[in-house]
């Protein structure tokens, strides 16, 4: 006997009434079952820990092979810790933040709401611009010119494959709230 996976009046009651969603939200996540998306999340690239793993370790193998120098060891490590002291601090701040929202941190997770206390008042990516800051904390200390330039392609791979699908996500599911956070809050500073 065939099953068949359309989906029930039990997926759509679940739907719409799921804790913390508004109605606007209970409706893209139906949109989701009834078209057979089985995903509510931005379809992002890739996992931006994964991104930020990658870039620091091709860059970090392009510098053992090709150290092009930027100041004196001296200078430079200073300057490299306390940029990762700050990525860290910002990346651990916007983790704390969303986790009191009652939001997923995770990007292949639904958003459950616009969070928009803690980092996110200054930032609407604070997470993806402390992964940046690390790049370049991690290029300072190593005091390789390669990994701080690597910040670059690492902005521009969170920007065009993550940021903006995380965007239009949340503008789908959101709509006006999330277009007045957007208003109100920059990109990245």
């Amino acid at each position: 006997m065939a099953s068949c996976s359309c989906p029930g009046a039990g997926d759509r009651q679940r739907i719409r009434t799921a804790r913390g969603w508004n109605s606007r939200s209970a409706l893209v996540a139906q949109a989701f079952v009834l078209t057979g998306v089985e995903s509510d999340h931005p379809q992002i690239v890739a996992w931006p820990p994964l991104i930020f793993s990658a870039s620091m370790v091709l860059s970090g193998v392009l510098h053992f092979f090709l150290p092009l120098r930027m100041m004196s060891n001296s200078a430079s490590l200073p300057v490299g810790l306390a940029l990762e002291l700050i990525g860290a601090t910002l990346a651990l701040w916007a983790l704390r933040t969303m986790k009191a929202a009652g939001t997923n941190v995770r990007p292949d997770r639904p958003a459950l709401t616009i969070v928009s206390r803690g980092p996110y008042q200054f930032t609407r990516n604070p997470m993806y611009l402390s992964l940046c800051l690390c790049q370049i904390g991690l290029g300072f200390i190593v005091n390789g010119l390669i990994p701080v330039l690597f910040a670059i392609p690492l902005a521009l791979i969170l920007h065009f494959g993550v940021i903006l699908r995380e965007e239009r996500y949340l503008r789908d599911k959101f709509g006006e709230q999330y277009l007045q956070f957007k208003q109100k809050v920059r990109r990245w500073v």
